[in-house]
């Protein structure tokens, strides 16, 4: 029987076991974490089979080992792995947001010839802790993976365990990983903190203030209700790559803020001009095969069952759903619903069925 130790129960330790359990019933699931009452609760749900307070004894026995806190207790886990006595074969694998610090500290261990692989699950959700967690939680996100030393069938092992997952699965190098989620997960979740503390001071002595917030605000801020302890440990970690980042993204607003206040209208056509045709051209159509989502946009008539009606005829046609995002409703204004599928097969099948019932499809990804 192969012998599971998650190490830290939150949102993604809570979530990897639930689809463990849900791929692999045979497997015996062992919960280990700081926090007693996560213990009670992953105990009483069945999330695992047993809990442990106790993270040297339960790893001494372990086939597979996840760590699952913040990047800073994971290299603190790493160095105390590397002490202790494991089994033969065991892989140590983690979830960490930053991949470069996490594989350094990983070293040592790798020196006693223990199998480390990096790993970092692209999903997540406002809320947080075990109670949050859930078996889809990672269907149809990228699962980065950073082997370092780990020889391929280990990898292939992993891959099979987290199976339930439903994952796609992408190899990059830690400096690789690091500086694309720095950009697209670090400094957009900095980006929509700043926008909603802006806010909320600019808008401190309007009665109405963020009750208005609305459509583009609520979309492009959702981000920011994500756990700030953990954020902390994530900015901390990847500090110096997300610094510069953000001093680039501080000159584009500089460079916006100077066209507004000269009145450059050209210079100001061109910043949304250039946004506008990145942001169009985002999808594997134009980026390559990477593996991606297949979205399409369509106009919904803001009355009710407008968008029951949609998902209905797409459950009917039996065409999966990846994910479903109301981008704006507005009173007496058609909405625009963002619908998402994994593949292009389902996605223009969906187009066809929507169209043919009197959908106007805006755009396609």
């Amino acid at each position: 029987m192969t012998r599971v130790l998650i190490k830290g129960l939150g949102l993604i330790g809570s979530s990897l076991a639930l689809a463990i359990r849900a791929a692999h019933p045979a497997v015996y699931l062992v919960g280990c974490d700081v926090n007693a009452a996560s213990l009670n609760y992953a105990r009483q749900q069945t999330i695992v089979d047993e809990v442990s307070h106790d993270f040297s004894k339960s790893a001494r026995s372990a086939d597979v080992i996840i760590l699952a806190g913040p990047v800073s207790v994971i290299c603190a886990d790493l160095r105390q792995l590397a002490t202790l006595t494991l089994k033969l074969n065991v892989i140590v694998t983690d979830v960490g947001s930053t991949k470069r610090t996490v594989m350094a500290a990983s070293r040592e261990l790798g020196q006693r010839g223990v199998t480390f692989i990096g790993g970092h699950p692209m999903a997540g959700s406002h809320k947080s802790g075990v109670t949050a967690g859930r078996a889809d939680l990672f269907e149809n996100a990228f699962y980065f993976l950073v082997p370092g030393l780990a020889a391929a069938d280990a990898v292939a092992q992993l891959q099979t365990l987290l199976a339930g997952t439903r994952v796609k699965w992408l190899t990059v190098t830690p400096r690789q990983h690091d500086r694309i989620v720095g950009q697209l997960s670090h400094v957009p979740h900095v980006v929509a903190a700043a926008l909603v503390n802006q806010t909320h001071t600019a808008l401190a002595d309007s009665p109405l203030g963020l009750r208005l917030a609305a459509g583009g605000f609520k979309s492009m801020t959702r981000i920011a209700s994500s756990d700030p302890t953990m954020w902390t440990a994530i900015l901390l970690a990847n500090g110096q790559l997300v610094t510069h980042q953000l001093q680039d993204y501080i000159d584009k607003l500089r460079e916006i803020q100077t066209a507004i206040s000269a009145g450059d209208a050209p210079a100001i056509k061109q910043f949304f001009t250039a946004a506008k045709v990145t942001r169009d051209h985002l999808g594997p159509e134009h980026l390559g095969s990477l593996p991606n989502f297949f979205d399409l946009f369509l106009n919904v008539p803001d009355r009710v069952g407008a968008i029951a009606d949609v998902t209905k005829r797409l459950a009917s046609a039996q065409l999966s759903l990846v994910n479903i995002h109301i981008l704006e409703i507005r009173e007496e204004v058609d909405g625009v619903l963002q619908v998402t599928f994994g593949n292009a097969d389902t996605r223009d099948s969906a187009a066809e069925l929507l169209r043919s019932a009197g959908y106007e499809i805006v755009r396609r990804n």
